[in-house]
């Protein structure tokens, strides 16, 4: 059984940074009245709401959590929303909380503090007639038991929370989850185990797979940042999970792993999920879910900026409420009539367009379009060059890059699933980190960038000229260990390949072999004149996903050959929409 590989370390309490007013180990119940402001910095309640402070639930294994609820003052049954993370439920007022908003750029005083860290924040929704649970999860602060990552006991466990949530008199036995990142990827493993009173969820950004999106991506052990959320979250008293040690024991996709993604095809809970194009470690989680989740009734809203001021966003929480109001109310609101899809289209310009409507992603009138690579003139056509031509770089070398241009002689829009299919060799080496990249340049060939959050300060840029891209948008971008590039065949499509992981394959010498690699969704316009550049490199071309982590160096040496025309027509596949 996979729970027999994990491995464990001592945990430690938590630290001052991570401390907020509500921390502190008070059971009891209270009443917060209107006007009630935790900190001066926050907004005050706009209402009366019941606090009940470290409620004791215990879990099938006789585990016990605790848990804050606040809800509205009054006898009428309410439902609840949870929100369920390894962050301390009084986080949100302490000082990394603080920070995170400062960072991007969003004013505290736009949350009560009441709110766990990337959740739904109760002075709203109290108002509006729904309580929120948020609980220190398994292992964390005061609560009981060892602490995992991204697991299926994690939805087992929240599984035993809503049903005993379901069972409070307060409670009208209608439960649903909301929350960004870890609160999102909590939803997938929970709305899998399918409790019974689970009537809707919103995974707003967040991985699917701990494997591909985190520890391995593209078969690569890239690290930094889960050492960021191992040693920076799951603040406890007894142990929280080695997730960085498990990786070096099992590099390749096992049964471990496979504990570590959820069984999509058992949500069938309505969803509401948000996406963006933007988020290096969000996005191909989130459309992978999206995709492969087995809800008849699921609705994707793909944004233009970052997860935080979006979530936070007042339009953004009136739309979410529309949903639970007609799941968690049972409100004839016509949410129904809402499009199944609404997309954006990045101009980085400042022209996107938003909320565009649509029934499927990509839509009905995307075509995947094939943009042949050539080698002797570094450009890129929709016609197979005639004759063969290799470009190469030795990984040592500045650039350890190659590149292909593309100019649209016509207004065009890319939204969908690029692919790149390359046909490559490696020169006094067995093995290949590959990194691919997307750009988009303007009429005079300069590179187009945008910044994800209202934070554009010199600092900020500093950051993410190499580096935090969840901050700034820079293309669509994709990798792959050569030796890794075994396709699945069940989970493969045309537009999103899908890699099995299992085993190593290591190149001969003189081998040449073709690779699909899948690159982040895109939603992008191009004017008439404008370029599309296509990068391949040995290199990260965009640096770390987060700031002050640890980038990944690949492990690369001797050259690089990419082969183009011929019978080795290298391609990258766009989703080119009808005009």
């Amino acid at each position: 059984m996979s729970n027999d590989q994990k491995v464990f370390v001592p945990s430690q309490p938590l630290p001052p940074a991570r401390t907020g007013v509500l921390t502190p180990f008070e059971p009891g119940t209270r009443i917060l009245e209107a006007g009630f402001r935790l900190a001066p910095p926050f907004r005050p309640l706009p209402v009366d709401v019941v606090f009940e402070k470290d409620v004791a639930v215990q879990l099938r294994d006789g585990v016990t959590i605790h848990v804050d609820v606040f809800r509205p003052v009054g006898t009428e049954p309410v439902p609840v929303i949870v929100a369920w993370s390894p962050y301390g439920k009084g986080q949100g007022s302490s000082a990394s909380v603080m920070g995170v908003f400062g960072m991007v750029g969003l004013d505290n005083g736009i949350v009560s503090g009441l709110e766990k860290f990337e959740g739904p924040d109760p002075a709203y929704w109290c108002a509006r007639g729904y309580a929120v649970c948020n609980p220190d999860i398994r292992g964390v602060v005061d609560s009981e038991g060892d602490s995992v990552l991204w697991d299926r006991q994690e939805g087992r466990d929240c599984f035993d929370l809503i049903e005993w949530l379901a069972q409070q008199e307060w409670c009208t036995g209608k439960v649903g989850m909301s929350g960004t990142s870890y609160l999102a990827v909590s939803q997938w493993f929970t709305a899998a185990e399918q409790p019974p009173h689970l009537a809707a969820i919103n995974p707003w950004e967040g991985v699917s797979d701990v494997y591909r999106d985190l520890v391995m991506r593209g078969g690569m052990p890239d690290t930094g940042f889960v050492r960021q959320l191992q040693e920076g979250s799951f603040f406890g008293k007894n142990r929280r999970e080695d997730v960085l040690t498990e990786a070096e024991l099992h590099p390749l996709a096992d049964g471990l792993w496979e504990h570590k993604v959820p069984d999509f095809d058992r949500i069938t809970v309505p969803a509401y999920v948000v996406a963006s194009y933007s988020n290096t470690l969000h996005t191909a989680g989130t459309f992978r879910a999206w995709r492969r989740m087995a809800s008849p009734e699921k609705w994707l809203r793909i944004h233009n900026t970052q997860e935080w001021p979006d979530y936070y966003d007042e339009a953004n929480v009136e739309d979410l409420r529309r949903f639970f109001d007609h799941y968690l109310k049972d409100l004839d609101n016509d949410w129904e009539r809402t499009p199944r899809v609404r997309y954006s289209v990045l101009d980085l310009q400042g022209g996107d367009r938003v909320n565009l409507p649509a029934d499927t992603f990509p839509p009905a009138d995307v075509t995947a379009t094939r943009y042949y690579l050539d080698g002797r003139t570094r450009t890129m056509t929709t016609t197979v060059p005639t004759g063969e031509a290799a470009v190469s770089y030795p990984v040592a070398a500045n650039p350890a890059a190659v590149s292909f241009l593309a100019r649209f002689d016509e207004d065009t829009v890319l939204v969908g699933y690029p692919k790149a299919h390359l046909w490559v060799e490696a020169r006094d080496a067995d093995d290949m980190d590959l990194f691919v990249l997307v750009q988009k340049l303007d009429a005079h060939g300069t590179p187009l960038q945008a910044f994800t959050v209202p934070n554009r300060t010199a600092v900020v840029h500093d950051l993410t000229d190499h580096g935090a891209s969840i901050l700034r948008y820079k293309g669509s971008d994709g990798r792959l260990r050569v030796s890794a590039r075994h396709l699945d065949e069940k989970l493969s499509t045309d537009e999103v390949p899908a890699h099995t992981f299992d085993r190593v394959e290591l190149l001969s010498p003189g081998e040449i072999v073709d690779v699909e690699i899948d690159l982040l969704p895109i939603g992008l316009s191009f004017r008439a004149g404008e370029q599309l550049r296509f990068v391949v490199s040995s290199r990260n071309l965009l640096g770390t996903l987060m700031p002050g982590i640890q980038e990944y160096a690949g492990a690369n040496r001797g050259e690089h050959v990419i082969h183009t025309g011929g019978d080795h027509a290298s391609y990258l596949q766009l989703p080119v929409q009808t005009r």
